[in-house]
């Protein structure tokens, strides 16, 4: 750690200074000046701790003029560097703005900085509220600044700095595309800080905002202030994950490497049960083995966790309701974690924060069964939650009366709630369409969460034994730093109207091709370009080797090449006709029939049983798939009953003689099958099979291998004595060729990717008459006011009018269906809808989709790569138009089956997407501008308007 000491008599510093030359004296007093009238000084003072080296270095290249790219661990300390941003900003009478990936984190950071600078100095600017939205530093989510970059907000003049917190959430699927817009659009002129979890390309990620901010330094700190340390809880005992040793390479402990394989060796319930008896000794150790080796329950492991000091937990689960369920399950075991003066802490501080929600509607809140929890201490954390009780948790937790939480991933996301220890439960999580395991990067995310500093010496991560568990796996995400940030930037239909309005066609395409996407595609490209060319070196030099003196060789192996192709074409005809000649046998065999197998393991006379084909072929032979043919069931002359497949008959084949199948006969029975062979042997024993006689080749009377074998024959260089070896040469240069051609096309899939995705963008929206060149209609200005997932649905759907004529409530029902989606589809049943003019213009909406959607495939237009318009989703069609209709929450709660925290989210984002409506909604001859926003005022209240700040 760099410590910047002034000099005093007497003490240390002042008495190495005596050990100075006069020269270096002066020289070290004059940096100690310049150090004293830095920013970064001032800045200092204001904490009672001293910055570490990756603070340090950040903060002064920030002083120097530069942007900065900060990469550290979660925990480590990167907001300082934000925080001194803010703090150059308002020395230079400039503005900052504060970004987050959530409004939550928003809310978080105003009030930090509200602290520490006052109310009057900083503003808060989400989707839901506007406070001092002109003040010289403000907190936004990272939405609101791109809607204002477009909108060229006068709220931008004298911007100076830009933190963008959480800037690796670019790679987030759904919402990442926003960050890149920011970065590109933003002014020459602001300062960009990024600050960032630890990712492996932060140099890669760091030279692209080199390419698009200019200078920018890139600082990566690895190191986390408090030690994690890594175990593995099975039954009652703890163990480390790794070996302590000396060595760089920490090895896994050897006893878990034990465990895991003696629980391999087990005997399985199966094993026993088919009598494979274990000796008294094994089964002496097994027993002893599982008395030490089992998964033990939540509250197993919070009274562990407690015993051994390592409270406060996260425990990570992968569920909203198992979080719940632990919560109840450590209540039935009779968990406290607090005393009576916490009790009484955590009942004031509950009181207080939900003073505002009336009384009948902490009923359906489960207010109660929540209240109980957190004054013993333990409390669950999902986004299913009322937001209101989520930050009551927070608040809590942060405070220390709340020592046990429960919690799905999405506290891993920026929250700032530090734990003495992290649980995970499972290494393995539903990630929306499979269950996979968690990746290196996502563990590092998690358990980032341990060891808060200045409070812990020390963090752990402790992962539960689970039956398979491999710890040598386990030792790879914990050791693992792999994390890479990949751009999921896609252009949208606002960005390409509200791009073509500000820069026209041809330079809004260049600046989407400074996009990181873009980046990262040529990136991958450089590799194979280097390939192409080493390939292309190498034709050079096979074209000299097959160089002929006696005429072309090039045009002489393609010849032969030709040639070649045509007989392996003819050959594959060829066998697929005898192939169908053989099947068309096959299907005409009855039982009883004779026949000679003619190749494979059971070649010879055979008796046949049943035919093989499937219902409603011949007799039918039920369960048997038809993919490859007929697959009779014969009996062979050497007593074997087996069943034949298509293989085996490799040319067509005919009954020889008939025989009666007895009614008793019972394949199974060794007699049975040795009586009916005996039977064939001496009906058919002395019939020779019949020889198929070999067809003339197709390739004999074939015009095209005539025609190619006397250009052969005629060319200059079939007579030259080193024709084969110049062939080899000829034959190498044509893979070669092959292979350079096949990389020249991956280079052609992936240049200018984004670039030919926006030209298809702008020629659907030409066709809809939103652009006429770099021209953009009225309609297009509207579509810029929309954002969105299904911005161009909205706006479709305000060019026909189909929201004309519908009362608030019914137009809150439409609007919820362009951003609502369901966590899990469910097609079977039909959702709720409002009856009357709602559900038609929900209709209706469908209908234009569909419409959109055809328009989409014509130019080519993929969803599956994240352009497009998603089919709208009719789920919360009936709790929006309830609420918006002034019902309860209990009745609307009840009606939808929804979480608290989901109803209030989504109105939230209903509300959104209404505001974006009533300003682009036509003023004249239209009610939907002033009914969006009555439906604004029925939705915000309740619940959803005390829900949070944010």
């Amino acid at each position: 750690m760099i410590v910047l000491l002034s000099v005093r008599p007497g003490t240390l510093e002042s008495t190495m200074t005596e050990d100075l030359s006069p020269a270096e004296r002066y020289a070290a007093a004059r940096r100690r000046a310049a150090e004293q009238a830095t920013a970064l000084a001032g800045f200092r003072e204001m904490y009672d701790f001293g910055l570490d080296p990756f603070q340090i270095e950040a903060c002064q290249a920030l002083e120097a003029g530069k942007g900065v790219l900060v990469a550290a661990p979660t925990g480590s300390g990167k907001t300082i560097v934000g925080e001194f941003a803010v703090h150059l900003a308002l020395q230079q009478g400039r503005k900052c703005f504060y970004t987050t990936p959530i409004k939550a984190l928003s809310n978080q950071k105003y009030a930090d900085l509200c602290r520490r600078y006052g109310s009057g100095k900083v503003g808060l600017l989400t989707g839901d509220n506007s406070l001092n939205s002109e003040a010289p530093v403000v907190v936004m989510t990272t939405e609101v600044l791109r809607n204002m970059l477009y909108a060229g907000s006068q709220t931008l003049l004298g911007l100076g700095y830009v933190v963008m917190d959480e800037v690796h959430y670019l790679s987030d699927r759904f919402r990442g595309a926003v960050w890149e817009e920011v970065i590109i659009h933003l002014p020459e002129s602001v300062t960009l800080v990024s600050l960032s979890a630890t990712v492996s390309n932060a140099e890669e990620f760091g030279d692209w905002l080199d390419t698009v901010r200019g200078d920018t330094e890139v600082i990566v700190s690895e190191h986390r202030p408090v030690p994690l340390f890594q175990h593995v809880l099975a039954g009652r005992r703890m163990y480390d994950l790794f070996e302590e040793g000396e060595s760089r390479r920490r090895a896994v402990n050897p006893d878990l490497t034990r465990m895991a394989r003696m629980e391999a060796s087990r005997p399985s319930f199966q094993d026993r049960r088919r009598g494979r008896a274990m000796r008294e000794a094994d089964r002496e150790r097994e027993r002893r083995q599982r008395s030490r080796i089992w998964t033990p329950s939540r509250p197993e492991v919070i009274e562990r966790l407690d015993a051994e000091g390592l409270l406060p937990a996260i425990t990570f689960i992968f569920s909203r309701a198992a979080c719940e369920a632990a919560v109840q399950q450590c209540l039935y075991a009779g968990l406290r974690l607090n005393d009576e003066e916490a009790r009484e802490r955590v009942r004031a501080l509950v009181e207080e924060r939900t003073a505002a929600i009336p009384a009948e509607d902490l009923h359906v809140l489960g207010y109660y069964e929540w209240l109980e929890g957190l004054e013993r201490g333990i409390a669950a954390h999902h986004a299913g939650m009322l937001p209101t009780f989520k930050e009551v948790v927070e608040e809590l937790f942060v405070q220390g009366l709340v020592k046990a939480v429960f919690a799905t991933e999405t506290l891993a996301l920026g929250i700032n709630m530090p734990a003495r220890s992290v649980v995970l439960e499972k290494l393995v999580k539903w990630n929306g369409e499979q269950h996979a395991d968690i990746t290196p990067g996502e563990y590092t995310q998690l358990t980032g969460r341990a060891g808060r500093r200045g409070i812990d010496v020390e963090g752990h991560a402790v992962v539960l034994w689970q039956r398979g568990m491999n710890p040598e796996h386990l030792a790879g995400l914990a050791g693992t730093r792999t994390y890479p940030l990949r751009s999921s930037f896609r252009p949208s239909y606002n960005m390409a109207v509200n791009l073509v309005d500000q820069f026209g066609r041809h330079r809004s395409r260049e600046l989407l091709e400074t996009s990181f996407a873009q980046f990262q595609a040529d990136r991958s490209v450089v590799g194979i370009s280097r390939q192409v060319q080493r390939n292309e070196e190498g034709l050079e030099g096979y074209k000299a080797s097959m160089t002929c003196h006696l005429g072309d060789f090039t045009e002489y192996a393609r010849l032969r090449r030709e040639l070649k192709d045509r007989e392996t074409e003819l050959s594959r005809q060829g066998a697929a006709q005898r192939r169908a000649e053989a099947a068309v046998a096959l299907e005409k065999l009855k039982s009883g029939d004779v026949i000679h197998v003619p190749t494979g393991k059971f070649a010879g006379l055979a008796l046949v049983l049943d035919p093989g084909l499937p219902a409603g072929r011949s007799n039918g032979h039920r369960g048997l798939e038809y993919h490859d043919g007929p697959r009779p069931l014969v009996l062979t002359a050497e007593r074997q009953v087996k069943r034949l497949a298509a293989i085996d008959f490799p040319v067509p084949v005919e009954p020889l003689e008939r025989m009666r199948i007895p009614k008793s006969f019972n394949p199974r029975s060794p007699q049975s099958r040795r009586d009916l062979a005996s039977a064939l042997r001496t009906k058919a024993g002395h019939i020779s099979a019949e020889r198929h006689r070999k067809q003339r080749s197709q390739a004999a009377d074939d015009r095209e291998i005539a025609r190619l074998r006397a250009a052969l024959r005629a060319h200059p260089c079939h007579g030259c004595d080193d024709r084969e070896d110049h062939a080899r040469w000829a034959e190498r240069y044509h893979r070669l060729m092959r292979d350079t051609r096949h990389l020249e096309h991956r280079i052609e899939g992936r240049t200018n990717t984004i670039a030919r995705t926006f030209d298809r963008i702008v020629a659907l929206l030409t066709e809809l008459d939103y652009l006429r060149g770099d021209e953009v209609t009225e309609h297009g200005k509207r579509l810029a006011r929309l954002y969105g997932e299904l911005d161009l649905l909205a706006s479709e759907c305000l060019r026909e009018g189909v929201w004309e004529g519908l009362g608030p409530a019914e137009l809150a029902a439409c609007v919820s269906a362009l951003v609502y989606e369901a966590r899990v589809s469910d097609d079977a049943t039909a959702p709720k809808l409002p009856s009357g003019k709602a559900k038609a213009a929900l209709g209706e909406m469908v209908r234009i989709w569909g419409r959109l959607d055809a328009l989409e495939e014509d130019f080519r237009i993929n969803q599956t790569e994240g352009v497009g318009q998603r089919e709208p989703d009719l789920g919360f069609a009936w709790a929006a138009y309830m609420w918006a209709s002034g019902k309860g929450l209990d009745e609307v709660l009840r009606e939808v089956e929804m979480p608290a925290g989901d109803f209030v989210r989504w109105c939230k984002q209903v509300i959104d997407v209404l505001g974006q409506i009533s300003a682009a909604a036509p003023v004249e001859g239209s009610l939907v501008a002033k009914n969006a926003r009555k439906a604004v005022d029925g939705l915000l209240r309740g619940v959803v308007a005390y829900s949070s700040v944010g």
